[in-house]
C-alpha cells in the first residue's frame, strides 16, 4: 500500500475523530459549569454527592468508563448500542471530561476575591448578574491555560475509542498496520494528532490574547 493511499484511508477516520472531539467539548464544557456549582453547593448532601461522582470519574480509567457505557446497557438490560457506537463513545468522553472541567471551574471561581462580589452588590447587581457578567469572564481568563491543556489531552484521548472498535483514525491506522505489518500507519497517525493539536493550541492562544484585557 502506498503512503498516499494509506493517508487517504486514515483520513476517512479523521472525520470520526473530529466528531468525538467537538461533540465532547460541546457537551462537557457547559455540564462542567453545572457540576462545579453543584459541587460548591452549600447543601452538604448535594456537595458530597457530586464530590463523590467527580472522584469516581477522575479516579477510574477513561477506557473502563468507555467500556461500561458501551457494553453496560447490554449486560444490565439486554439493550445493544452496537449499531451506533458514536453515542456511547461521546457519552463516556463527555461525562469524564465534564468532571475535570468541573474541578477547573471550581478552582477558578473559588480563586476570585470576595471584593468582586461586594463591589457588584454595591452596584446593585443580583447574584446571577454578578456571576455571569463579572465573575465568569474573569474566571474563564484564569482557567483558560488549564482548559487548553485538557482540550489537547482530549485530542489524543480520542484514540481510546479503538477499545470499542469505533472506526476513528487510530483504529483504521492500527488495522492497516496489522494487515501491512508496518509501523508507518502509526507514524502517519502521530503526524495527524500533532497537526490537530497544533491547530488547537494556536486557536486557544488567539483566545488568550483576546482576553488579555482582564489582567
Amino acid at each position: 500500500m502506498s503512503l498516499r493511499t494509506m493517508i487517504l484511508k486514515m483520513s476517512e477516520g479523521l472525520g470520526r475523530t473530529c466528531a468525538i472531539f467537538f461533540l465532547t467539548l460541546i457537551i462537557s464544557l457547559p455540564i462542567g459549569i453545572v457540576v462545579a456549582l453543584l459541587r460548591m453547593s452549600k447543601n452538604r448532601i448535594i456537595s458530597n454527592v457530586f464530590r463523590f461522582i467527580i472522584s469516581v470519574l477522575r479516579g477510574t480509567p477513561l477506557m473502563l468508563q468507555l467500556l461500561a457505557v458501551t457494553y453496560g446497557p447490554y449486560y444490565l438490560f439486554g439493550f445493544s448500542v452496537s449499531r451506533n457506537k458514536l453515542i456511547p463513545v461521546v457519552i463516556a468522553f463527555a461525562i469524564n471530561y465534564a468532571s475535570y472541567f468541573a474541578e477547573i471551574y471550581r478552582g477558578g471561581i473559588e480563586s476570585m476575591p470576595v471584593g468582586q462580589y461586594e463591589a457588584a452588590e454595591a452596584l446593585g447587581y443580583t447574584k446571577a448578574q454578578t456571576f455571569i457578567r463579572i465573575i465568569m469572564p474573569q474566571v474563564f481568563k484564569r482557567i483558560l491555560p488549564s482548559i487548553t491543556n485538557e482540550i489537547v489531552t482530549l485530542v489524543k484521548d480520542t484514540s481510546i475509542a479503538f477499545t470499542v472498535s469505533y472506526q476513528e483514525m487510530f483504529t483504521i491506522g492500527k488495522q492497516i498496520a496489522n494487515s501491512q505489518t508496518s509501523f508507518t500507519p502509526f507514524v502517519v497517525a502521530g503526524v495527524f494528532y500533532f497537526i490537530f493539536n497544533a491547530v488547537v493550541d494556536f486557536g486557544m492562544g488567539k483566545v488568550e490574547k483576546k482576553l488579555d484585557y482582564y489582567r
